[in-house]
């Protein structure tokens, strides 16, 4: 009988501004994306390390907001590393992706396509925006900088 090879996430690792960084995409459901955190964590890096981008349905498309902490709002991928971890100190870079129409599941609304080129354009935007937080974050940059420059930019300020 054969095993099969069942890969839990991709991974890239980086240096920049002499800060080494590693980049790690779960394979997994979201649900449970927390499974992938022990080849990581504790072992390497701390937990207030740790940066999650993922989306979130009570911001408009594209605006993002960072912060550091907290429950997890219901988010299922964040419960799994929540429960993995034992700890919520770590940041999150939370891209919005807006509530669903009347008349579509928040599965559908999650796992499908924007609808129309101003909701694609804005989430583009918004994803931009998080990989521009994540790198700065990752250079060293103090997050209440980086919280403070990313979420005012989002409010019209």
């Amino acid at each position: 009988m054969r095993k099969r090879c069942l890969r839990l996430y991709r991974q890239a690792r980086f240096t920049s501004e002499g800060q080494q960084s590693h980049l790690v995409q779960p394979l997994t459901y979201m649900n449970r994306s927390g499974l992938i955190i022990g080849h990581f964590i504790p072992t390497s890096h701390a937990v207030s390390d740790l940066i999650v981008v993922c989306d979130n349905l009570d911001l408009p498309p594209g605006m993002i907001r960072i912060r550091k902490g907290g429950s997890s709002a219901g988010h299922n991928g964040l419960k799994s590393l929540i429960a993995h971890l034992g700890s919520s100190d770590f940041i999150r870079i939370y891209v919005g992706i807006g509530r669903p129409a009347e008349g579509t599941t928040v599965v559908e609304h999650v796992l499908g396509l924007p609808e129309g080129s101003d909701e694609r354009e804005n989430l583009e935007n918004g994803i931009a925006l998080a990989a521009e937080a994540v790198l700065r974050l990752c250079r060293g940059e103090a997050l209440e900088e980086v919280s403070r420059a990313y979420n005012r930019r989002n409010s019209g300020e």
